[in-house]
Parts: C-alpha cells; sequence; structure tokens
C-alpha cells in the first residue's frame, strides 16, 4: 500500500540541521506512528511520505517554510521579571504564555536586570532540516482514529471518553 491521505505509517526517523547537529531521532527507541493528514508533521516531511511504500528509505530536506516557519523578530520582546512571580526563571526555561493569537509556548532567551527577553518562536523556526526516514509499516487508519486525529494502540486509544 502507498502512503495517501489518512494512511497510518509506522516509520523511523533522524533528523539533523544544516550544520549536521543531531535534532531528534527514534532510531535506538519506538518508531513514530501518524496518520497522514493529521497535522501531526510538518508539511515538508508529510509531503515526502506520500507515495512511499514499506521498506522504503529515503533523505529530504525541508525547508523552514515547510518545516516550522521562518523566525519573527516580532515574538521576542521584553517583559517585566515580576510575571514571573515566584519562580526563579532561568535562559532556556520555556512557558505557556497567552498572546493575542491564543497560547503559545515562550522561551527565555535572556534576563537584562528587571526585564526578561521571551521568544515565541519555535526553536526549530527559521532551520533548514533533513530527514532520514525509513517506512516500517503502512494501514489505512481506522474510523475512530480519523476521528480522534491519532494512531491507537490495541485495545483502543488510552483516553477515556466518559466526561
Amino acid at each position: 500500500m502507498k502512503i495517501a491521505q489518512n494512511a497510518v505509517v509506522k516509520m523511523h526517523y533522524s533528523v539533523i540541521d544544516k550544520d549536521n547537529n543531531a535534532i531528534d531521532s527514534s532510531m535506538n527507541e519506538e518508531p513514530l506512528e501518524v496518520i497522514i493528514g493529521s497535522g501531526y508533521l510538518i508539511p515538508g516531511l508529510e509531503n515526502a511520505l506520500i507515495g512511499k511504500e514499506v521498506g522504503d528509505a529515503f533523505n529530504v530536506t525541508v525547508p523552514p517554510s515547510k518545516g516550522y516557519g521562518e523566525r519573527h523578530e516580532g515574538l521576542m520582546q521584553a517583559v517585566p521579571k515580576s510575571m514571573f512571580e515566584g519562580i526563579e526563571v532561568e535562559i532556556g526555561m520555556q512557558f505557556r504564555a497567552t498572546t493575542d493569537d491564543g497560547e503559545e509556548t515562550v522561551m527565555i532567551l535572556d534576563i537584562q536586570g528587571d526585564d526578561v527577553l521571551v521568544d515565541g518562536n519555535h526553536p526549530l523556526s527559521g532551520i533548514e532540516l533533513t530527514f532520514d526516514v525509513k517506512i516500517l509499516e503502512v494501514r489505512e487508519a481506522t474510523a475512530d482514529e480519523l476521528a480522534h486525529g491519532h494512531v491507537h494502540s490495541p485495545g483502543g486509544c488510552g483516553h477515556d471518553h466518559s466526561h
């Protein structure tokens, strides 16, 4: 079966940046299982999977526009340290913040006196990524998986629907 919209794909992957720094890998862990079209994968990787089959192994380089987006300077801003009341802030910490665009994750870039410089860009924004992928399994998603938008393990999806 070729990979298409609504297929469940089980794959191993590794990803590096253009300087060959390792970003992430499933090679020594559990493979990744996703539904094509669920929005879980970045567009550049998802598009590269279409038409592939079990046993295929390939590399794909994804530009920021098809990955995590370009960096936007406007998403970096200084906020008063008092906003982090009771928290010992450190560079590199991540927080959920309410913004004009809803909930976003921001990372602390710098601390300057009473100001904290935060960045709302995705940590991988502006970075060209190269994926090394091996397709292990391809199947049709079940109706339940499509309704929930994620892959279910044998025996259900592991979350309670009684609420």
